[in-house]
């Protein structure tokens, strides 16, 4: 009875270890993508809009050139968030006086100086800008505090699966010890 009831007890921490692992690694790559605010419009139509009206002063790949970087985009005083779908919206509707420190060297016209442009062709601009900012989902960097808890969590589970391969070697090291001494008593 004794050994049926540490096989029970061995058998129950055989099986609790591997469901914690699976349960961990599922709860921690649920974290891992970041939320991301829906796309203002069409990326893929904000791209034709974009080399039709925008490449010549931002450059064929948003490099720059008479205009600023927008990939990565140019960050101007004061704005916290360049990527924000409202700011590239109002600043693609309402363009945007050359102001010191600003890369580039013109004024950005209203719609990019293309009057025929649509609010939706608007969002759809903005849409392609965010898009190519962004990294591939899964690739960026993940923030200070989430690598800190990652690492916690993965040293907690490499060292509670130590304590129990070291409790299985007791164990079998104890019956082990136990048969040679019986074999001694005969």
């Amino acid at each position: 009875m004794r050994l049926l009831k540490g096989f029970k007890v061995s058998a129950l921490v055989a099986m609790a270890v591997p469901a914690l692992l699976v349960l961990t690694a599922i709860t921690t790559f649920a974290d891992a993508s970041p939320a991301r605010t829906p796309l203002p419009g069409d990326p893929n139509k904000g791209g034709t809009l974009y080399g039709q009206n925008c490449a010549t002063c931002h450059g064929v790949n948003l490099e720059g050139n008479i205009g600023p970087a927008l990939n990565p985009i140019f960050k101007l005083p004061g704005v916290t968030d360049p990527l924000d779908p409202d700011f590239l919206i109002q600043i693609i509707t309402n363009g945007r006086k050359h102001q010191a420190g600003d890369p580039g060297t013109v004024d950005m016209p209203a719609k990019g100086g293309n009057a025929n442009l649509t609010p939706q062709d608007v969002r759809d601009l903005a849409a392609y800008v965010i898009q190519q900012n962004q990294l591939p989902p899964g690739s960026a960097p993940l923030p200070p505090g989430e690598l800190a808890k990652r690492t916690i969590l993965w040293v907690f589970i490499g060292i509670a699966a130590m304590v129990f391969v070291t409790f299985l070697l007791a164990q079998y090291n104890m019956r082990w010890i136990a048969r040679r001494a019986a074999a001694r008593h005969k």
